[in-house]
């Protein structure tokens, strides 16, 4: 796969619960994205892999003034030199989504990804990106297997969302890919706003999809067809081969299972650095 020639703009959501979250409490930090992973605030480690994959050329950080600027010198100097642009975060992801596209060409290709995906690395993106500009759709997700995921960490409980044709886990990878991609951040910031009217969210989507999804009886294709047309634009997914970027450090147990893997790649590249930029397969 040669690589692709746009670039993209990485947004990076750097919400969190507060200072009351079990993980920023049992890290001492004042937000989730300062929560050191193998040293390192996480919000850098991605920084890290974003800066150092091909596709990406620019990257804005969206995250809370009280919480995040001013405790990180090596961050603080990042924006300060505009190698990272920075806007203040919304009450939902879906709100501060639709507020970092508001500062974007709506031509350009965006890349949304979370702070809290501490073991991104440059390879990972440019995989997704590449193959998600190439897939003619306007809004891709990552994906990677669930039997995959549970293969590689089978103490890890992650989220996963079972379809007849299997089940899958969410990678916080999102390539918004034409200015009709912003009708799938509209969509999602409409069920957050339903997320407590769930009748309304079945008949937003349609109640025969639902109850296939309920039955075990929608597969992938169904569901994003559905989807594609509900919100306007044309829905695709990038599967991901590596476990890993299925995971995101949400609870201390995910953090825990983070520095584990990091522990593990430090050892098997003794004398090599953590991170290197591979050709895009």
């Amino acid at each position: 796969m040669n690589p692709v020639p746009v670039k993209f703009v990485a947004v990076i959501l750097a919400g969190d619960r507060g200072a009351e979250d079990p993980l920023v409490k049992a890290a001492g930090v004042s937000c989730k994205a300062l929560v050191p992973v193998a040293g390192r605030p996480m919000i850098l480690r991605v920084l890290d892999a974003l800066e150092g994959a091909a596709v990406i050329d620019s990257c804005l950080v969206c995250g809370s003034s009280d919480r995040l600027p001013g405790k990180s010198p090596e961050l603080d100097a990042r924006i300060a030199s505009a190698k990272v642009r920075w806007i203040e975060n919304q009450p939902s992801p879906s709100r501060s989504a639709q507020a970092a596209l508001g500062e974007l060409p709506p031509d350009r290709p965006v890349l949304v990804t979370t702070a809290d995906h501490a073991l991104l690395t440059p390879e990972m993106v440019d995989r997704f990106c590449t193959k998600a500009a190439q897939s003619g759709c306007d809004v891709v997700a990552g994906l990677a297997r669930s039997e995959m995921v549970a293969a590689a960490f089978p103490e890890s409980r992650r989220t996963v969302t079972r379809l007849r044709d299997g089940g899958y886990c969410g990678c916080n990878l999102f390539a918004l890919l034409t200015p009709r991609a912003g009708n799938a951040v509209i969509f999602w910031r409409r069920v957050e706003e339903q997320r407590k009217h769930p009748l309304r969210i079945v008949k937003s989507l349609g109640l025969m999809a639902v109850l296939r999804y309920l039955l075990g009886r929608l597969t992938l294709e169904e569901g994003l067809a559905r989807m594609s047309s509900v919100m306007d634009a044309r829905a695709g997914v990038v599967w991901m081969p590596e476990a890993e970027a299925a995971v995101d450090v949400d609870k201390v147990e995910d953090w825990a299972l983070t520095e584990k893997i990091l522990s593990g790649r430090r050892e098997s590249v003794i004398g090599k650095p953590s991170y290197g930029i591979e050709p895009v397969q």
